[in-house]
């Protein structure tokens, strides 16, 4: 086994109706005297009225510029000069570029997600892009952020879609998990914890995930509709937090990764890519089966579960090969799933024999 380390959570977590205005207790509590509060339009105007005014703490703004790119991260962390820790408030790319500059500036972060599209706030990852909305790569940093507070209203008052991509999100960490763990002739406490909260995930989202999201098209705090959050965040971020790399990320990411290089792709929301890469990586794995169970629950979600349901039905051959290509890039996680890694053609005609499939079912 490679080094394996444990981060499994942030130092404090909090999920509790009308938490944000005791902030201030709680960074106060940290010992931080100067914040740098880094947010988005949309993520500003969802959490801004449930902001407290500060009456000791000093607060400074900077609005983010549209992408986790390694120049954003060097704005805001050049920006954080002053501060004794950075506040993110929004969604995954948000929240992975505060960890970032937190990272380079070498101070703590607190992290405030707008939406439950995934479990970036759980995890000390960074997920880099360049300037054009193309993955770069992920970063793993040394620590968790310090302070992780959820307020449920602000997660209810998100787009539904945004619910419904974090379900697609934090269902592939069972079969991301699973294809590497159940390998292991042998399985530390941490990796069993891992493997443990992976099934949970799908186990509580195929129960609940169906009534969290029609509470949330009616604007009603139930808690069924916490209890998915929470799946997302939480539990989905300890799958990657105690299982270190045998917990993270498989094939299903790698095929989001290269759907990536689609310029159409990049407003479609991170968790449906990677809800149609579980069904390529079932695929790939031939476990048909599975793949056209959990594209049942998908569609009934509103999930995609093909490239037409993307919007790319016209996509060229050129257009997939292209895909699969930098999904098998060399370093890529798709590689964990066989002894010898995965080529892009193997890809490529999982995704053309799966389309095909798709069709005539459809």
């Amino acid at each position: 086994m490679t080094e394996f380390i444990v981060r499994g959570a942030p130092g404090t977590y909090i999920c509790e109706d009308g938490i944000l205005g005791r902030l201030e207790e709680h960074l106060l509590s940290l010992g931080y005297g100067r914040i740098l509060i880094v947010h988005g339009r949309d993520s500003w105007k969802a959490a801004a009225s449930y902001f407290p005014e500060f009456q000791t703490l000093k607060a400074d703004f900077i609005e983010y510029s549209g992408e986790c790119s390694l120049a954003e991260i060097q704005r805001v962390a050049e920006s954080s000069i002053q501060a004794d820790a950075i506040l993110g408030v929004g969604g995954g790319k948000i929240l992975d570029l505060v960890k970032a500059a937190g990272q380079v500036r070498n101070i703590e972060t607190v992290l405030l997600p707008t939406a439950p599209s995934n479990c970036s706030a759980w995890t000390p990852i960074s997920v880099i892009y360049t300037e054009e909305g193309n993955f770069h790569r992920f970063d793993i940093h040394s620590r968790n952020a310090s302070l992780l507070i959820i307020e449920p209203q602000i997660m209810l008052e998100a787009p539904t879609a945004m619910l419904v991509a974090g379900i697609g999100d934090t269902v592939a960490k069972w079969y991301e998990a699973d294809v590497q763990i159940r390998q292991l002739p042998e399985k530390t406490a941490a990796l069993a914890i891992s493997h443990y909260t992976a099934k949970l995930c799908l186990d509580e989202l195929i129960e609940h995930g169906g009534a969290a999201v029609a509470a949330a098209e009616r604007g009603e705090l139930t808690a069924r509709f916490v209890k998915v959050v929470e799946t997302i965040i939480m539990t989905g971020g300890m799958v990657g937090g105690f299982g270190d790399s045998y917990g993270r990320v498989a094939a299903a990411h790698s095929i989001h990764n290269g759907l990536t290089v689609l310029p159409e792709t990049h407003s479609i929301q991170h968790g449906e890519k990677v809800a149609y890469g579980t069904l390529i990586q079932l695929i790939l794995e031939d476990r048909w089966e599975e793949a056209e169970k959990l594209a049942v629950y998908f569609q009934q979600l509103g999930l995609p579960i093909s490239l037409r349901d993307m919007g790319l039905s016209d996509i060229s051959d050129e257009g997939i090969l292209a895909v699969a290509e930098k999904t098998t890039k060399p370093g890529e996680t798709i590689h964990l799933l066989k002894t010898g890694g995965v080529t892009a053609e193997e890809v490529a005609q999982a995704i053309r024999v799966y389309e095909k499939h798709q069709t005539i079912v459809q």
